[in-house]
């Protein structure tokens, strides 16, 4: 398989803030939407494109909660959404078209990660469910004001798509066995695979998406890892300490690849990539190392297949041609 999944020299790295991507970028009247927008990297990357004039609309499932986080910043709003429900996605997306605006920046940010056994809607897989197809609703729901903006669309992944492909035979685990990794890493591949059809549906529309692994931060991300867990994965000491050896970054670091993925200059007129380190990633290494992107997250073919079956779940396809 030929890729364009080759570094561009973007002169930034894994230490780069999302504040320095920005340097020289100016936002002003441009309108993004974060999802998971008040926690984590979603909080850091809400904060830095306020900073650079966006109006920032922070869609939340605990929007009270979302309010006290994002006191203080200005050019924000918040709404309520959750993601698993997708009553609530539609909902929402009803709520901002009827106000006639149009979306330059869409960064999916919310996530769930290695959960215990949980079921949603019609029995799905949480992971699958919220990571994903919430996310690929969102997106269509909310079509004429992305397509409108000529937006960037940003799905924010992980290496841990290395853990898994789509499960094509059982997507849902609804035979059994059930794996939180696994499951996670299906929906970390789906999120690219999204951002690949995404991409080739909508390019010559002017929308362009992009999706990356913004490496590995401490956030409330992990809430459904025990400390033992934590520290058997090398990330924290026996104090709750993080390890300099594990090579985390801050929230500043975390959030820049998104940042950099809905605002860089250095990527017009190009999409359909998996990034990390504010940079364009390389194809996978053959020996497993969990690092670059695994030939299956990217293939188009498995792209276009993920696209049907979620469309066939949620009920909405509003950006394949008629």
């Amino acid at each position: 398989m030929t890729t364009t999944q080759h570094a561009i020299g973007s002169g930034f790295g894994a230490q780069t803030t999302a504040r320095e991507v920005l340097e020289g970028i100016d936002l002003t009247g441009r309108l993004a939407l974060v999802t998971g927008g008040y926690s984590g990297i979603g909080l850091e990357t809400t904060r830095a494109l306020a900073a650079a004039g966006a109006h920032v609309v922070v869609p939340a499932r605990r929007p009270a909660t979302a309010k006290d986080a994002l006191d203080g910043v200005d050019a924000v709003e918040v709404d309520e959404l959750d993601l698993a429900d997708l009553d609530s996605v539609r909902g929402f997306a009803e709520r901002f078209l009827a106000t006639g605006r149009g979306i330059d920046i869409v960064v999916n940010s919310a996530a769930v990660m290695a959960c215990p056994e949980t079921r949603v809607g019609p029995g799905w897989e949480a992971q699958f469910a919220t990571n994903h197809l919430g996310h690929y609703a969102l997106v269509n729901r909310l079509w004429s004001a992305i397509e409108d903006g000529g937006a960037r669309v940003v799905a924010v992944s992980s290496a841990g798509h290395h853990y898994s492909a789509i499960r094509w035979d059982d997507p849902q685990f609804a035979r059994g066995g059930y794996e939180k990794w696994q499951a996670y890493g299906q929906a970390k591949t789906a999120n690219v695979l999204f951002a690949v059809h995404l991409d080739q549906l909508a390019a010559r529309r002017g929308v362009r998406a992009f999706a990356l692994h913004p490496g590995g931060i401490l956030t409330p991300l992990q809430r459904h890892l025990p400390q033992s867990e934590l520290i058997e994965r090398g990330l924290i000491d026996e104090n709750g300490e993080p390890l300099e050896s594990a090579g985390l970054k801050s929230t500043e670091q975390g959030a820049a690849t998104q940042v950099w993925a809905a605002t860089s200059p250095m990527l017009d007129g190009m999409g359909g990539v998996y990034l990390a380190d504010c940079e364009i990633a390389e194809p996978a290494p053959a020996d497993g190392t969990r690092i670059g992107v695994k030939d299956y997250a990217i293939d188009p073919d498995q792209a276009a297949r993920l696209w049907t079956l979620s469309a066939e779940l949620t009920g909405v396809d509003a950006v394949t041609p008629r």
